[in-house]
């Protein structure tokens, strides 16, 4: 089993549509196939929460049992920070990426896929491989 982190940029396509939602929806096919874990942050669940709450709770419930139910979300704790303090010595890692990337380290994941282009050349301790959602494997 492979653990693999989703930016949140992938649930947007996943659940609100977009571009790149076939690419996603095959990705998720794939990852279900070969019985690999998906993971994510509790900084994604409040991302994924925001439109839905500009409709109603009702909505924003569906989103966050939908999330829960496909992925397993992890906190960003103390473990996270010390990894989020590394990883934001780069300058060029926007806080909230940081956040992400630490979460996933803490996490000890083998993949993280985000659509951010800028992160997929970063070597973060405590991920295996950090890739662009075009180059990720499927």
């Amino acid at each position: 089993m492979t653990r693999i982190f989703w930016d949140t940029n992938l649930f947007i396509y996943l659940l609100e549509g977009g571009p790149f939602t076939a690419r996603v929806t095959a990705l998720r096919e794939r990852m279900l196939t070969r019985g690999d874990q998906l993971v994510t942050s509790a900084l994604t669940l409040g991302e994924l929460l925001v439109r839905p709450l500009e409709k109603n709770e009702d909505s924003a419930r569906d989103h966050q049992a939908v999330i829960e139910r496909v992925a397993m979300v992890v906190p960003f704790d103390i473990p996270a920070a010390a990894h989020y303090a590394r990883i934001r010595a780069d300058r060029t890692i926007r806080p909230p990426d940081a956040i992400q990337l630490a979460c996933a380290a803490a996490a000890g994941v083998d993949l993280f896929i985000t659509n951010d282009e800028r992160l997929s050349s970063k070597l973060v301790a405590g991920v295996k491989f950090v890739t662009s959602l075009d180059r990720a494997p499927f």
